[in-house]
């Protein structure tokens, strides 16, 4: 099976940071490039990697201070790891890439695909927000999340963070990625300059997510040329990992189109 594992990447050193990438899957075929959500890591897309690494060339990057990358000294921001993954990409040099971004790693795509300096031919975000208002009721849940809350909440990812990272700071990074949900500023989420992206885009929510409404999902699809929406019933806010089956069809149709 073709699956990330942590056992076979690699890290760079970005700004004072180690970030971990891996490559699995169809050396030979187009790029994909996984980006994954906050406090996760790239074995969140371990439901769907096997049926795609047989045609694709995957590339896992662990956004900073997650799964097996430090944090380092710098704000955390969707700036910072849109520049994180634009470093990777140019390490690898890779030509061409399209790229599928969970939740924090669908809004680093959305900016990297908006910016139009690196070559991507198709982008997919899953549960992932354009914009956040400041009347969005998704803030209210984000300003309470604490370490102590998500360790309660999501125990296996705490469990997960420790083992693998190489300079776990739990408490630390809670509030660094607090912080990144909660910015309004040009740093953080691409708001309008999604209108300049000119990749394809597959919008994907699940019909349950409980941060990203409905609304918000099809305002992105809205203001992208060339995009398509799927909301997939009966699934929450990672669908790749709760209703594998109903979205990796659709994967495979939009990225070979």
């Amino acid at each position: 099976m073709t699956t990330f594992n942590h056992q076979e990447g690699q890290h760079i050193e970005i700004d004072h940071a180690s970030l971990y990438y891996e490559q699995q899957g169809n050396k030979d075929g187009p790029v994909l490039v996984f980006l994954h959500g906050g406090f996760g890591d790239i074995e969140t897309f371990n439901s769907i990697t096997p049926r795609l690494g047989r045609n694709y060339r995957l590339i896992g990057i662990d956004s900073r201070g997650q799964g097996k990358s430090t944090l380092g000294p710098s704000r955390l921001t969707y700036k910072r790891i849109q520049q994180d993954v634009e470093a990777v990409v140019r390490h690898l040099g890779l030509e061409h890439f399209s790229i599928i971004g969970h939740s924090d790693g669908g809004i680093a795509a959305l900016r990297i695909a908006a910016a139009n300096t690196l070559p991507i031919d198709k982008l997919v975000t899953i549960g992932a927000h354009w914009a956040l208002k400041a009347d969005d009721p998704t803030r209210g849940i984000y300003t309470e999340v604490t370490g102590e809350s998500w360790r309660e909440m999501f125990p296996h990812s705490y469990d997960s963070y420790q083992v693998m990272n190489p300079a776990p700071d739990f408490e630390r990074l809670a509030v660094a990625l607090r912080a990144l949900w909660l910015d309004s500023g040009a740093d953080g989420y691409p708001n309008e300059a999604v209108r300049n992206i000119t990749a394809d885009l597959l919008v994907v929510r699940g019909d349950e997510d409980m941060l990203v409404s409905r609304t918000n999902a099809v305002e992105l699809a809205d203001r992208v040329p060339n995009a398509r929406f799927l909301n997939i019933p009966f699934a929450n806010h990672s669908p790749q990992e709760d209703r594998p089956e109903w979205l990796i069809p659709v994967l495979e149709a939009f990225l070979a189109d």
